[in-house]
């Protein structure tokens, strides 16, 4: 058979089968052109599931005249017009392809005004014939589109639909992901004449509520909790199921880029990697999480009907999902933990420890418990329960155990592992006296520029090196943990290519590398890093960090695990280059933790105490 060309007719219809799979991809190509359009109110009308009529209006800027019959060919579009647009897409179309792709498989009409013109016009095409029919017509500022008869020129399509109600089912589901996206939208999805869904414009956190009670159930928030996180390059947000409550089979899961509704496996196993101890089986974590990214760090144009993206820096998004849903369970857990100790414990408490005058009275009266808070987050992934025992008096050792299997009710599926050495620090810190001041460095009264904290120390006000205290918390934790050797397997190894002074640094450094935590393995032209301190999994962009502590070790002949401490510390603690109050609440917080020695006796280079007397002097008067 000779080669032929394919006539324009049967190429559109074979694109149209790539982006029209059902009359929910209609829906969702129109209803995102209204969102290019800058529109605030759509109505969205369906027939028959969507077979017999889409009606979809809007009150967008509009089309032309000039460009209404424009509109409707292959390939014409206003939303890109240079390949360098390609690299940073923001529109949610931009091949201009879904018009005339529709347009092959049905009737369709588009009616359109803008501001500027005194009349609307109307454009009608059917089954991808070229001409295009042009008339005046009635129309508010906006757009109308009318789909008539999808698929009537296929019936090999046709005969593939699913019921009326499976049909409307599918554009119901398109409906909620695009309300979930964008709250300050009205949005009206009218079924047969009867009005299915009716999504309010909401401009403010409590109307939020209001949506995403009306897209699920009134019980959604109060299992869910509220995720806020970011960095220089990435912004998180959303919210992610409770770990009190149990996922479900069917799970509510919903991930946004840049308001782009995509299915990705990266973030899905990010997700399911933060949980991984907390659920279990068939069950899932439920989450409506937004990701908001420089547009040039991802590539909308993957796929046709455009549900799949791809980074640029994958890592970075696999580690700061992780990271931040990981921060936001230990804090959850932390929080129950307290909870239940109030509840349940707190006459036992009282018959143990002095209760100190002070803003958390129950913190600061269980200092070993303030002194286990961080190990928490690791032993809780490394530890089953019936490995846990306490030797200060916080009651007795039974009830003691069924507060943590409350807590922690999953045991660990590596029960066959020794206990680790830091249930043996754990032990140790438990062992000591529980009576402490009850004075804190938490209370931050302002922020000097670049990285001076102003705070009340012993009841006088002192100022906080934030650099240096961050600089000495890195230090002091990666040295513990260069000491108890516990590292954490990376789920997803990095590959590194390999360059002869790394390749060097890496064989001179190897006994270095591994009291350190660090598995890296060489190969013929890359290495791949395995392992890597528990610290520094917590760090958003780990690929840069490595890539510049490889370069370092190879400028350097002999290295102790202490030296490559200091280095890494240093390295770490640049990056707050302009502080504010809540950075330093959490600094110093970690730091009373893991080193509580030092609200009795502050090293100088951490704390200076501030001489009012100065100033007192200067404003009194006779």
């Amino acid at each position: 058979m000779p080669i032929l060309i394919l006539p324009l007719q049967l190429r559109n219809q074979i694109s149209a089968g790539e982006i029209v799979e059902r009359p929910s991809s209609v829906v969702k190509e129109i209803v995102e052109n209204s969102l290019d359009a800058g529109a605030n109110c759509i109505d969205i009308n369906i027939e028959r599931g969507g077979i017999k009529l889409i009606r979809i209006r809007d009150n967008g800027c509009g089309i032309s005249k000039d460009d209404l019959s424009l509109a409707l060919v292959r390939h014409a579009t206003s939303k890109i017009s240079t390949l360098e647009d390609l690299s940073a897409i923001v529109s949610f179309g931009f091949r201009g392809e879904a018009l005339a792709s529709i347009s092959s498989i049905s009737r369709l009409s588009l009616i359109s005004r803008t501001a500027e013109q005194d009349e609307a016009w109307q454009a009608y095409i059917e089954g991808g014939n070229q001409t295009v029919r042009m008339c005046p017509a009635a129309h508010p500022v906006g757009s109308t589109l009318v789909v008539l008869d999808l698929f009537y020129n296929t019936p090999a399509r046709r005969k593939f639909m699913r019921t009326e109600k499976t049909e409307f089912s599918h554009i119901d589901e398109i409906v909620r992901r695009i309300a979930l996206a964008h709250f300050h939208i009205s949005i009206n999805l009218i079924h047969n004449g009867k009005v299915i869904r009716q999504y309010r414009a909401a401009a403010k956190e409590n109307q939020y509520k209001r949506r995403l009670n009306s897209i699920f159930n009134s019980s959604f928030l109060q299992n869910m909790l509220n995720i806020s996180w970011k960095n220089n390059e990435l912004t998180i947000y959303g919210w992610v199921a409770n770990p009190a409550f149990k996922g479900k089979v069917n799970a509510i899961q919903y991930c946004y880029v840049n308001s782009r509704i995509i299915r990705d496996r990266l973030i899905n196993y990010a997700i399911r990697h933060a949980y991984q101890d907390l659920l279990h089986g068939k069950h899932q974590p439920d989450y409506v999480l937004y990701l908001k990214i420089d547009p040039h760090q991802v590539d909308v144009n993957v796929h046709p009907a455009k549900n799949e993206v791809r980074f640029h820096n994958a890592r970075l998004v696999h580690d700061s999902i992780y990271q931040a849903i990981t921060q936001l369970l230990q804090k959850s857990n932390t929080a129950l933990l307290l909870k239940t100790l109030t509840k349940n414990n707190i006459t036992s408490l009282k018959q143990y420890q002095r209760i100190d005058a002070c803003d958390n009275y129950l913190y600061q009266s269980i200092p070993c418990y303030k002194k286990l808070l961080p190990l928490l987050p690791v032993l809780s992934r490394t530890i089953p329960p019936q490995q846990v025992s306490y030797s200060c008096n916080m009651g007795n050792q039974k009830d003691t155990n069924e507060l943590y299997n409350k807590i922690f009710p999953h045991s660990n599926p590596y029960i066959d592992r020794p206990t680790p050495p830091l249930l043996q620090s754990m032990q140790s810190i438990l062992r000591q006296d529980p009576i402490r001041s009850c004075y804190s460095l938490c209370r931050v009264m302002m922020i000097h520029p670049p990285c001076y904290a102003l705070i009340e120390w012993k009841k006088q006000p002192a100022l906080v090196n934030l650099t240096m205290a961050e600089r000495w918390l890195n230090q002091t934790q990666l040295t513990l943990l260069e000491k108890e050797r516990h590292s954490h397997t990376l789920r997803i190894p990095i590959k590194l290519a390999l360059k002869d002074h790394v390749s060097l640094a890496i064989y001179r450094h190897k006994l270095m590398l591994m009291k350190m935590s660090f598995d890296i393995q060489r190969y013929y032209d890359h290495i791949i890093i395995k392992a890597v301190p528990f610290h520094l999994l917590q760090q958003a962009n780990l690929q840069k960090i490595l890539i510049d502590m490889l370069n370092y070790l190879s400028e350097h002949q002999v290295l102790s695990p202490t030296m490559m401490a200091m280095w890494l510390a240093k390295y770490l603690s640049t990056q707050h280059k302009q502080w504010n109050a809540s950075q330093a609440r959490q600094l110093l917080t970690d730091i009373e933790q893991i080193y509580p020695q030092f609200i009795e006796l502050p090293p100088r280079w951490l704390l200076q105490p501030v001489d009012l007397q100065a100033a007192l002097a200067a404003l009194k008067y006779d």
